[in-house]
């Protein structure tokens, strides 16, 4: 097995790109310049009509910090429930305290609305200030995987973090690297961490292929 892809998309052009890029699977977004919103149940619709890769929708019912009133909350199960009605594949979210903690009982309920549908713990996750217990109540709760750039701006800035997470993590949840990524730093950040999975938005074709002719050509960067 070679390095599974995310593309983050925001249309449906960029969706097309992707998949002929070569993404093994696509996160749906709005508003990626402020880090990411729920998009219109249409994207996923007509994704659907176009694309047979794997539909992941990020539920996130607005930009900023990742504490949420109760309204907003209920918003958020609201969304999960309209994108499986829609035929999504997977749901992206995540949610923390006031603490910069998980927020469990509020991810707990996101969890059980998602299924029987696979979970992604975005990257709230690196807003925790104890990222090692912050994963192991993931798990416990669930969650499918997390996205990390290990708590820096870039995931190749945050390798160290990742690769402790990856150890930590034992094959118990996936982790999802992300932040930064290209063609330039996908296959070292792959030896040193030990990710099987990357994310980074896409637009163009082009960024897809040069990630992986340089994790193809890295015998490093292959699964076992």
């Amino acid at each position: 097995m070679t390095i599974l892809i995310e593309a983050a998309v925001e249309s449906l052009d960029h969706a097309l790109a992707a998949a002929a890029g070569g993404a093994h699977r696509l996160e749906l977004c709005a508003d990626l310049a402020h880090g990411g919103t729920t998009p219109a149940e249409q994207l996923l619709r007509d994704c659907h009509s176009h694309v047979v890769i794997p539909l992941f929708v990020l539920v996130r019912p607005r930009t900023g910090d990742f504490v949420y009133t109760d309204a907003e909350h209920h918003t958020m199960l609201e969304q999960i429930h309209r994108a499986k009605d829609a035929r999504a594949h997977g749901i992206v979210t995540g949610t923390l305290t006031a603490a910069h903690e998980i927020a469990e009982d509020r991810t707990a309920q996101l969890v059980a609305a998602a299924l029987p549908w696979t979970v992604t713990f975005h990257r709230a996750f690196d807003s925790c200030g104890d990222l090692v217990g912050s994963l192991e109540r993931l798990i416990n709760l669930g969650v499918d995987r997390v996205l990390t750039s290990g708590a820096a701006r870039t995931a190749p800035q945050g390798a160290k973090c990742i690769r402790q997470l990856v150890t930590q993590a034992r094959g118990r949840i996936e982790i999802l690297a992300g932040g930064g990524i290209d063609g330039a730093n996908v296959a070292r950040l792959v030896r040193d961490t030990g990710v099987r999975e990357v994310h980074f938005s896409v637009r163009e074709a082009e960024k897809v292929r040069s990630v992986i002719r340089a994790t193809c050509g890295d015998k490093s960067s292959r699964l076992a």
